[in-house]
Order: C-alpha cells, then structure tokens, then sequence
C-alpha cells in the first residue's frame, strides 16, 4: 500500500499542480486535460498494480518481511486490500486535485467519511461477524470504496470548477508528461518510505 501511495501521490499532487498553473494562466480547457489525463492514468495503473500484486502476492510478503507465522493472517488480509487497491489510489489522487480546485472542505469530508465508516464498521466485521483479519481489510476496502466515489462524483458535480467531460479523459502524452513531472518529488518521497519499511521488517525479521 506504501508504493501504491506513492504513486497515487506522484498522479495526484503532479495534476494538482498541474491544475492550479494552468488556472492561474487562465487556461481553463488545459487545466481540465490535465485533471482528466491524471484521473484516467490512475485508474489504469491501480487496475494493473492490483493484479500485479495479487500475482506475486506470497513473494512481496516475503520481501516486505513477513514471517511464516504471521504469513497465513498477511495473505488472508492482502488478498481483500489488493482487490480494493484501486479504490484507495483513486481516492488519495483526485483528493489532491479537489484541494487545487478550491474545495478543500469537500476533500476533507470525502476522508473523513471514509475514516469515520472504517472505524465503525472495523468493530462490527472483526468481532461482531467474527471475520477477524479479513473483516478488518474488508471494513477499509469498503471505507475507501465509499470515498472513491464521493471524489469522483465531485469530478462532474456542481461545486467543481472543471466540469470534466470524456474527452477530457483520452490520454495524451504531452498533458502527461508535465503532469508527472511535477508528481516526481512526492513519489521519491513516499517511494524512500517505503525502502526504510522493507529494511525495518527484514531487521525486525533477523
């Protein structure tokens, strides 16, 4: 989820400059271009990196540090997240844009929804349904679904600025390429987290 975040962060904050420049340059059709290009590349590599993951999900455990006794529970709660990654990487990236697009109130309560479901239905999976780890991975996929589209209906609603449209969605790699260029610093950034995750559990591990 570290590197999925990463990403999403690197998609999200790169088109949320992305956004606010060409705003601020009173490019109204760009700005839209660039928000749609960010919303459809996210959706494309959330898809990919889920069945990716789901793919080679024993030997990411295992570089993660995951240990035989603790492997039975991590495959039985990856299994669940990664179904539901895309609904977590869509969420974190079009919430950056929502901020650039001046609703940073909206932005919070698409999170705090989300935040506010999981711990309430954490409880109720877990123990109530005695589901234990999977109910609990089942709880957040379930709360970053819910966010997912509250975000994505704030793309087409009335309290946006943009107003998307579907061809404001057709990639173009010369809205791209900027878009990701301004995403690179959160990415390292998220991405070096991720590193001192895998080194911490491999020393924990040792």
């Amino acid at each position: 989820t570290i590197i999925a975040l990463a990403l999403s962060m690197m998609i999200g904050n790169g088109g949320a400059a992305y956004l606010s420049l060409k705003l601020g340059e009173g490019e109204g059709e760009a700005a839209r271009k660039g928000v749609g290009n960010a919303v459809t590349l996210v959706v494309v590599v959330s898809i990919m990196l889920a069945a990716g993951f789901l793919v080679f999900i024993d030997p990411v455990l295992t570089l993660f540090g995951a240990t035989d006794v603790l492997r039975d529970y991590a495959l039985e709660y990856g299994w669940v997240i990664g179904l539901g990654l895309p609904f977590m990487m869509i969420s974190a990236a079009i919430n950056s844009m929502i901020r650039a697009d001046g609703s940073p109130a909206y932005s919070m309560f698409c999170t705090l929804s989300g935040a506010v479901l999981n711990t309430i239905l954490d409880p109720i999976f877990i123990f109530g349904l005695n589901m234990g780890v999977r109910g609990g991975a089942l709880a957040t996929v379930i709360s970053q679904g819910v966010s997912a589209v509250w975000v994505l209906r704030f793309l087409t609603g009335k309290r946006t600025k943009l107003r998307l449209q579907r061809r404001h969605f057709r990639i173009q790699p010369k809205v791209l390429a900027p878009v990701l260029a301004l995403g690179v610093s959160p990415f390292i950034m998220n991405a070096t987290e991720s590193l001192v995750n895998i080194a911490f559990n491999s020393s924990l591990k040792t």
